[in-house]
């Protein structure tokens, strides 16, 4: 049995809040005692973001994944790309 630590440059996928279906590596962690622990995560395309540490899920080791990831590979599209992708169907 085979398992992945929690830290920084690990594959993530996070599973609430906004960011919900996102797939990207852990950036850096802040700890806030008393309070949320804050999680960046940069994703493929190079945007970052940030979410709460109950809402990401360690996928993989390094950027590499160790289950199959969903359509789109997790990344979420702008308000431009996506109207611009939806209108070439």
């Amino acid at each position: 049995l085979d398992y992945v630590k929690f830290e920084a440059g690990n594959t993530v996928m996070i599973s609430g809040g906004n960011n919900m279906g996102r797939v990207g590596v852990i950036q850096h962690r802040e700890r806030h005692p008393g309070s949320f622990e804050i999680v960046h995560v940069k994703d493929a395309v190079g945007h970052t973001f940030a979410t709460r540490l109950q809402n990401v899920f360690v996928i993989g080791k390094g950027s590499k994944p160790w289950i199959s990831l969903p359509k789109g590979n997790g990344i979420k599209l702008s308000i431009v790309e996506d109207r611009n992708k939806k209108m070439s169907k």
